[in-house]
């Protein structure tokens, strides 16, 4: 996998949900940037993620 998410990833992220219109994004395309490559950062490496994230249930 790349560094960089997938350019229409980023693009359909980047379409704020109702919740985050309300209270807005300054930029939206950096906002969906960071948060996919969060998310693949969790999913590949899960272990060295798992202690950081507060929706992870504890062993």
């Amino acid at each position: 996998m790349s560094d960089q998410p997938a350019e229409d990833a980023v693009g359909t992220r980047a379409e704020l949900l109702p919740e985050e219109q309300v209270v807005g994004s300054d930029d939206p395309q950096a906002q969906a940037e960071a948060i996919l490559e969060e998310s693949e950062e969790r999913t590949e490496h899960p272990e060295e993620t798992r202690d950081e994230s507060v929706q992870t249930p504890e062993r």
